[in-house]
């Protein structure tokens, strides 16, 4: 184990003993939801995690510590503070050598999960390829870094402000596998369904555990993608997100927003217009993604 890398004794052990252990990022608390839901959510997705059987592994910076396994206080003392950093991969050494509190991207918690020997992550929305990439080649770094690491990653697709059909083709590029839990329909987070196709379905955990084995046996060593939509009934109704997904585009560009701005300015705008059912979305999302992790984190013993 790297000994810039600290797991807490709990994860420690379990890996040691072959246990099951489910990664979970801390951005969404540290960046992604407001106070106090942000705790709330955090520590809930701690209890659905162990209610399955399965050890939660929470990541994170603490003072510049790349952290696999936070403690409460530790994710409490995240979730509060005003000045912790959004850490994506290659922020990690550069915040680690500022003694740095960090609230690790999906890029950054899969590595760092993989360097722990964590084989399985569940998070909200993937990164993708950004609307208008031709001219800017503006692509996460989510993509490039889980196309060389062998996990099991459980995301409701990613975020429709983003260029989908785009960020498809590049999933194929980088020769990362992606599946539908039992669907074929890309869920656009928000919503279940995108509006693009993806090839294959899993009808269950025991065919991903099936995949896994394959994968891992041929010696690939990208990630496999599962996309696991919002229920129907919990999604944001189709009409008002395509209405205001539509108006925060608009608004966008008659802001002259962009670069690494346009995210957050969206994500905002969406929140403000829905009053708030994107958030319940968001939340509802990361339920469904963590309990799914954690049936594929217990079938992989």
């Amino acid at each position: 184990m790297p000994t810039s890398l600290v797991l807490s004794d709990e994860v420690r052990d379990a890996v040691a003993s072959g246990a099951p252990v489910l990664a979970l990022e801390s951005t969404i608390f540290t960046h992604g939801l407001p106070r106090p839901r942000n705790v709330e959510v955090a520590l809930e997705a701690e209890e659905i995690v162990r209610a399955a059987g399965v050890v939660p592994a929470t990541i994170g910076l603490v003072g510049g510590v790349p952290t696999v396994g936070l403690s409460t206080d530790e994710i409490v003392s995240l979730s509060n503070d005003d000045s912790v950093v959004k850490v994506s991969l290659r922020d990690v050494p550069v915040a680690a050598a500022k003694k740095l509190n960090g609230g690790t991207t999906v890029a950054a918690t899969a590595f760092l999960a993989a360097r722990a020997g964590v084989r399985v992550f569940s998070t909200g929305g993937l990164g993708g390829v950004h609307r208008g990439a031709q001219q800017t080649f503006d692509e996460s770094a989510d993509l490039g870094t889980l196309a060389g690491l062998p996990l099991v990653v459980v995301s409701a697709g990613v975020k429709s402000i983003l260029d989908i059909p785009l960020t498809l083709e590049r999933l194929e590029t980088l020769n990362l596998a992606v599946v539908g839990y039992r669907t074929t329909d890309y869920p656009g987070f928000y919503v279940s369904d995108s509006g693009y196709d993806i090839e294959y379905s899993v009808d269950g955990v025991d065919e991903i555990v099936d995949i896994v084995g394959t994968r891992d046996g041929l010696g690939i060593s990208s990630t496999l993608l599962v996309a696991n939509p919002v229920a129907a009934d919990k999604q944001l109704p189709i009409d008002v997100h395509d209405a205001v997904l539509a108006s925060a585009l608009a608004a966008a560009e008659a802001d002259h927003v962009a670069g690494n701005d346009t995210t957050p300015f969206l994500l905002d705008y969406i929140q403000r217009e829905t009053k708030g059912a994107s958030l319940d979305v968001n939340v509802e999302v990361y339920r469904g993604n963590v309990a799914l992790g954690a049936q594929i984190a217990a079938a992989l013993r």
